[in-house]
């Protein structure tokens, strides 16, 4: 686990362009540095070259990176640089240092035809069968120089394999990997996801052609170079997903925007010669969801199956134990993490768990993970957390740049923190829930057509708790009035929308689903890369720790995206396979437990300034400015809404007596959380904004 970073400049044939340190200037790569330097405590290094293209266009390249040493640390170090006859250290430098070009310095040792064969990497992640395709790839005549590297797997297997290498990998990644013969500097992610790679198109005096890439969109809102507008209107981020989930699709951010996970990328492309040996994005990824088969066959989930999936959880789960530094597995009181804590007990491991204690009692799991671990025969340790929710909350939101708006985010952080000071290296549960069916919502996309011309008694049910039935009942009710699934997902669901922000175009990207049975397919191409993901590395590498997905392997998204629902969930029973599988291992009082989920009462804490979140609320909420620049990216709220929202909360909450009447007040938990940290974003990026 890593941070990296590039620059990418083309020069059009004819240009004159600058000398290659002047084209990217080291201060960028600086600032560059300075917003990733968080993900990576145990080294930094940089690396530049330039190509001249077959059609005589220049190409300059600087690539960045902060490494987290997990494996391999004397030989894992980056910027990778390979030229063609064995890696060469020698080609970076670290940040201080005096800047080179690469292919110049190999030039000026008479090694020009080596300077042709260089491939650099900067890699953030783990390839988990590392071991078994350097096997391969030794096979094929390829020679290692580290002695278990899985970085230097990406350099030969990008030899050998070229476009089709993400197809290889089992892994969490996001790399850059420049190529000095094409002149191409390819990029990609993982399959589902897990690891983040922005990219932005920056505007030039000069010229157009110059791409920002980052680990973190902060370091292109640092960036003292402005994006290129697409239109006139296209804001930095996409505020139509921002504004009703508090969270976009992965690719589809505004201009900041990332690679389709599994995909496979390389800029600059070239219009004249399509059919050129570089890298382009090939359809490594599953099918994910997609086909007739997936609703049309009803059938249940035989041992086969059963068997597979078992088997395939088993070996994704110890396959994610190598490390060269301490590692555990997060506990909570849920089925996931028990599964592959179990796994691995039963292969002989030993393991140390962890669970954090909540503040909170109601949302505390820490007892239930503990009688987890003495069933499993764990190592267990409850942490306890220093929560401090309104400092924490204002130092991720600016740490990432984007108005990330998952409260969870905040008791993610906590448990990474406290488990940092044992740990670092963590396997979580995450995927579990979009592979097999975990979410409550699932069972009720079916009563969303049946439910329209009853929509309007969500006027009627009380609205004050989040967690109880009636609450739950009058969301359904409304999503059945609006979009159906997609408002089950959005924390303003399209009729609040269009009050909150009237001059913002409808979150359209989120389509309503013809067949209301399968709304996991939204869920793992958009929520878990989108949502979820997005917060587990925000939370883990502030800290930094590595969080590994068992249930996330290439194998098991590959297998359990191309099974009908009624395999994955016979009998409408959520997580109904994978409860089989764990019926074998695990005692009914784990299996059957309630999910609670990883929440705050974030809505209370806004009514009784626990932590100070009701100060910081209404320190950015009922200022004069609570959004300041927003309107000029395109987005104006509408103010007086935002009051109504906040007095409706408190309403819902009891202050000045309210609570005598069940049916007066709202609760708005999520939605203000929305709001303040959008309104955080807001400032941050203001005092971000280099002068005009």
């Amino acid at each position: 686990m890593c941070g990296l970073a590039g620059i990418l400049r083309l020069h059009h044939p004819g240009s004159n362009p600058p000398p290659s340190l002047e084209a990217i200037p080291e201060h960028w790569l600086d600032n560059l540095d300075a917003s990733i330097a968080h993900r990576g405590p145990d080294g930094a290094g940089r690396f530049r070259d330039r190509s001249i293209r077959h059609d005589g266009a220049t190409i300059d390249v600087a690539l960045v990176h902060r490494r987290m040493s997990i494996i391999d640390h004397e030989g894992g170090h980056q910027p990778m640089v390979h030229d063609g006859q064995g890696l060469r250290p020698d080609l970076t430098y670290a940040p201080g240092e005096t800047p080179f070009v690469a292919t110049e310095r190999l030039t000026e040792m008479g090694q020009a035809e080596r300077a042709h064969e260089l491939i650099c990497v900067a890699f953030n992640g783990c390839i988990y069968n590392h071991r078994t395709l350097r096997a391969q790839l030794e096979q094929d005549g390829h020679v290692f120089a580290t002695d278990h590297s899985d970085t230097e797997v990406l350099v030969h297997g990008y030899r050998h394999w070229r476009a089709n290498l993400g197809a290889h990998l089992d892994a969490m990644h996001a790399f850059l990997l420049w190529d000095a013969r094409t002149g191409d500097l390819a990029w990609g992610r993982d399959i589902a996801g897990e690891k983040p790679l922005y990219l932005v198109q920056c505007s030039m005096p000069d010229d157009r052609e110059c791409f920002l890439f980052s680990s973190v969109a902060r370091s292109a809102m640092c960036f003292p170079v402005p994006p290129a507008s697409r239109s006139e209107r296209l804001p930095l981020i996409d505020f139509s997903q921002w504004l009703s989930r508090g969270w976009a699709d992965a690719t589809e951010l505004g201009m900041i925007r990332q690679p389709r996970p599994g995909g496979l990328i390389a800029l600059p492309v070239s219009e004249d010669e399509p059919d050129r040996d570089a890298p382009t994005r090939p359809d490594d990824a599953p099918d994910r969801y997609h086909g007739s088969e997936r609703t049309e066959r009803r059938q249940e989930p035989d041992p086969a199956l059963i068997d597979r999936v078992a088997e395939a959880i088993e070996r994704a789960a110890l396959s994610r134990l190598e490390a060269d530094v301490p590692l555990g597995c997060f506990l909570s009181g849920g089925l996931d993490p028990a599964l592959i804590a179990s796994a691995v007990r039963r292969a002989g491991h030993p393991l140390a768990t962890f669970t954090v204690r909540m503040p909170d009692p109601r949302y505390d799991e820490s007892d239930a993970a503990a009688a987890t671990a003495r069933h499993l025969g764990t190592d267990h340790t409850t942490l306890d957390c220093d929560p401090n929710p309104a400092e924490d909350l204002v130092r991720m939101i600016e740490q990432l740049g984007l108005p990330f708006a998952d409260s969870s985010l905040l008791p993610t952080s906590w448990v990474c923190r406290a488990a940092r000071e044992h740990v670092k290296v963590v396997l979580t549960g995450d995927g579990g829930d979009e592979l097999f069916g975990g979410y409550q919502r699932y069972g009720a996309t079916r009563w969303l057509a049946r439910l329209r011309p009853l929509s309007s008694l969500a006027a009627l049910l009380p609205t004050r708790d989040p967690r109880s039935r009636a609450h739950k009942a009058a969301r359904l009710l409304r999503a059945a009035a609006g979009a159906g699934y997609p408002d089950l997902v959005r924390i303003f669901p399209s009729e609040m929308f269009a009050r909150l922000a009237p001059g913002v175009r409808s979150p359209d990207s989120l389509r309503a689903y013809q067949d209301p049975l399968d709304p996991l397919a939204e869920d793992f191409e958009s929520y878990l890369p989108g949502d979820l993901l997005t917060k587990a590395d925000t939370a883990s590498m502030a800290v930094p720790i590595e969080a590994r997905a068992p249930l996330l392997s290439r194998e098991l998204v590959e297998l359990m995206c191309r099974q009908p629902l009624s395999a994955i969930m016979p009998g409408g029973e959520r997580k109904g396979l994978l409860k089989q599988i764990a019926r074998r291992h695990l005692p009914d009082e784990i299996i059957s437990r309630p999910k609670m989920g990883f929440a705050i009462p974030v809505g209370e804490w806004f009514r009784t300034d626990y932590g100070n979140m009701r100060t910081l609320l209404f320190d950015h909420l009922t200022s004069t400015d609570p959004f300041p620049g927003l309107a000029g990216m395109g987005a104006e709220l509408d103010l007086s809404y935002v009051r109504t929202l906040m007095r409706e909360h408190d309403d819902a909450g009891g202050r000045g007596g309210a609570s005598l009447w069940p049916w007066k007040g709202r609760d708005h938990s999520q939605r203000l959380y929305l709001l303040l940290v959008l309104s955080i974003w807001c400032r941050w990026l203001e005092r971000q904004r280099a002068p005009e």
